[in-house]
């Protein structure tokens, strides 16, 4: 997999982590948060001018590549559940195409260097980054039904 298509991605830096094995990588920000998880993203020289207008205190989506993940499970089975799910409906990084989705909040930011240091990041050290975007509360917090 993949078999003919090619979305033609394109690393932009790496995520970097105190984690340096699967095992022991939190599943998520807030386990990532209790291990004291901090990191930190490396952006390649080409692509430092795109960090203008991210300030420290910002929260931010990093997208990444999850490279060690398997790619051909159409069904898991979660350790939480009894029976197995799709994987669409779970959060493992085993899928057709394996994009990490992290929030995070810089706490810090060099721009010429391309580093942003993160409070927490819940990927193994060296994960390719495909993309930043920010988060806006008003529009990526859901609404009060």
């Amino acid at each position: 997999m993949p078999a003919t298509d090619d979305a033609g991605l394109v690393f932009i830096g790496r995520l970097r982590s105190p984690f340096a094995e699967f095992d022991g990588c939190p599943k998520n920000r807030r386990a990532a948060l209790e291990a004291g998880g901090g990191g930190s993203v490396e952006i390649d020289r080409p692509w430092r001018e795109a960090l203008a207008g991210l300030s420290v205190g910002d929260h931010v989506f990093c997208l990444s590549w999850l490279h060690g993940a398997r790619r051909d499970l159409a069904l898991q089975k979660p350790r939480h559940a009894e029976t197995a799910r799709g994987t669409f409906s779970l959060r493992s990084p085993a899928r057709p195409n394996p994009i990490g989705l992290h929030l995070a909040r810089i706490i810090a930011l060099d721009p010429e260097a391309g580093i942003l240091r993160l409070d927490a990041i819940d990927v193994v050290d060296g994960t390719p980054l495909l993309d930043i975007k920010p988060y806006f509360a008003s529009v990526d917090r859901p609404a009060e039904d």
